[in-house]
Formats: C-alpha cells, sequence, structure tokens
C-alpha cells in the first residue's frame, strides 16, 4: 500500500500519511529493548532518530541514553522554547568565557513579593509595573531600597537574594556584632 492517500472528491494526492507516533507502552517497550540493541544497531536507530551519525567515539552507554531521551521526546514532548533558548545561552557562555559564572536573570512579575528580614524586622517589597512599592513609597531600584535600608551600599537583587546571594540573614553578624 502506497504512503500517498488520494482525495477521491478531487482525484488528487493528499499529503503523505505520517507514521503513527508511539504511545506510552510502546515507549516503554521501545526503551526497554535499547540495552538488548547491538553497537551496530544503536547507531542505526540514532541516524534514523537524529537523520545524523552518531560520532565516531560515543561510549554505548550515551548512545543508549541519547535515544531514550529522542525516542521519549517524540511520545512525550521535547524542551520549550524558553528552556532551549537558556539552554543556548549556556552554550554560548561555555564557548567565551570557559564557566557559567555568568549571573541569570531573574524576571519578576508585577505582584511579586520580596520579603527580607533586616536588624530583626521583616521587610516586604511589592513589585509594580514601574518600580518596587516599600515602607509606603515607589523605588526605581532594588538596590535603592537596600541601601535605605542598610545604610550601606548594596547590590539589591544580591540583597533581596535574587542571585549568588552571600548575604547575612543575620543583620547582627553584618553590622559587625552591633546590637538593632
Amino acid at each position: 500500500m502506497s504512503d500517498i492517500t488520494m482525495d477521491s472528491a478531487h482525484n488528487a494526492p493528499l499529503a503523505p500519511r505520517q507514521p503513527k507516533a508511539p504511545d506510552a507502552c510502546d515507549l516503554a517497550e521501545r526503551l526497554a529493548r535499547l540495552n538488548q540493541l547491538t553497537r551496530t544497531d544503536l547507531r542505526a536507530e540514532w541516524r534514523r532518530l537524529y537523520r545524523v551519525h552518531p560520532p565516531k567515539k560515543i561510549s554505548r552507554d550515551l548512545l543508549e541514553l541519547a535515544l531514550a531521551w529522542k525516542l521519549q521526546e517524540k511520545v512525550l514532548g521535547g524542551l520549550s522554547a524558553s528552556v532551549k533558548r537558556q539552554i543556548a545561552d549556556l552554550a554560548m557562555t561555555m564557548e567565551t568565557r570557559s564557566d557559567l559564572v555568568k549571573a541569570r536573570t531573574v524576571s519578576l512579575k508585577p505582584g511579586a513579593r520580596l520579603l527580607r528580614s533586616w536588624r530583626g524586622d521583616t521587610h516586604e517589597v511589592v513589585v509594580v509595573d514601574d518600580g518596587f512599592v516599600w515602607a509606603g513609597r515607589t523605588w526605581r531600584s532594588l538596590s535603592a531600597i537596600a541601601r535605605e535600608m542598610t545604610g550601606t551600599r548594596w547590590s539589591g537583587p544580591r540583597f533581596f537574594g535574587l542571585i549568588g546571594a552571600k548575604v547575612p540573614m543575620n543583620a547582627d553578624a553584618a553590622a559587625g556584632g552591633a546590637g538593632a
């Protein structure tokens, strides 16, 4: 039987039939069989699924893992577009800097609340469209709030624990043992 279906009303070919995607039961069986395949069969399956030849010196374990990932991706869905972008950004960082020290950007949406304990008081900052609300005022930056709160210059995102926090949670320790 041909993979081309004819439209009986117009006697014109329709798009080729797509093979049925494996369901979850079929997926479990295919995953279980991977470790029974020969290395040659694993490489052939790689070519079928990825449409390229596998790396020459790839280990059997990695072949099995990559094939399992691809099979699961076909049945269960792959990574979201935003995760793919994050991975691409991390790969670019690794290429240019050889490390991942790059600060991750945190996206705060209006309505988000940031809580910070400082010198025995808990402070709440609310994210709004045009900045941050703290102590009844709207501020343009978290750093300005941290400076007002502590009397010293701070990175606002660091102070509120949004990036690589090395912020002492005990205000007395940060103030050199002075009480509140």
